[in-house]
């Protein structure tokens, strides 16, 4: 286990538009997957959550170490595709995620949010707000965000959501490859987070019961 992990969230739309992109995200979730385990840098590093959005969002996967990755539903019909809800409800799940791992005195990395998606918000009043407070510079966690736009994607929204890289499908660019890219970059050029110890055991965190998150 290394001295220090990076938190990651996958944010995936799982709407009825991105049926003809399933296939293609759950591959880039196991190149992922493989990536972290091929590195011996990274392996024990990498947190990974996957969760996926529409109308509102839900856990696929809790935060746990990369080894394995729970694959996506099919995507189904469903009011919207709203981002306002997923960002605020990623802001209360990192604040959890982080507090849990620091309590196992793990030195924990800013998070990495990797926002994937194929459409337009149906929420364009109200998610900027919302990703105001997931971003907010003031709260010492807050994500670096990835965004990655499939098919027709929107790109000036992904634009404004991407603070730290903006990846498009249609440029040939393969979503495993920015995922693992996005988490070289960040592990390579980022010091350790100060002010805090790693459990001399150094064994794997796993949350405990009252940790665990479900479907939300």
């Amino acid at each position: 286990m290394g001295s220090d992990v990076l938190p990651c969230y996958v944010a995936c739309d799982v709407s009825l538009s991105m049926t003809d992109h399933i296939d293609e995200l759950n591959t880039g979730l196991r190149e992922f997957r493989g990536a972290v385990h091929a590195d011996a840098s990274l392996a024990g590093r990498v947190f990974c959550s996957v969760v996926g959005f529409g109308e509102k969002p839900q856990v696929v996967q809790s935060l746990l170490p990369m080894d394995d990755l729970a694959e996506l539903p099919e995507p189904r019909p469903c009011a919207g595709t709203n981002f306002g809800p997923l960002f605020t409800f990623l802001r209360s799940e990192i604040d959890r995620d982080v507090r849990a791992l620091e309590r196992h005195r793990l030195q924990v990395h800013r998070p990495l949010v990797f926002f994937l998606s194929d459409g337009q918000p149906t929420d364009p009043v109200t998610w900027p707000f919302a990703f105001a407070a997931l971003t907010d510079p003031g709260w010492p966690v807050c994500p670096r965000v990835v965004t990655f736009g499939l098919g027709d994607a929107d790109q000036e929204a992904l634009g404004r959501i991407g603070t730290f890289r903006t990846y498009l499908g249609r440029d040939g660019v393969r979503m495993g490859t920015a995922l693992i890219a996005s988490v070289m970059h960040v592990l390579s050029t980022s010091g350790p987070p100060a002010d805090r110890t790693l459990s001399k055991r150094g064994l794997p965190w796993r949350p405990t019961e009252g940790e665990a998150g479900g479907a939300h």
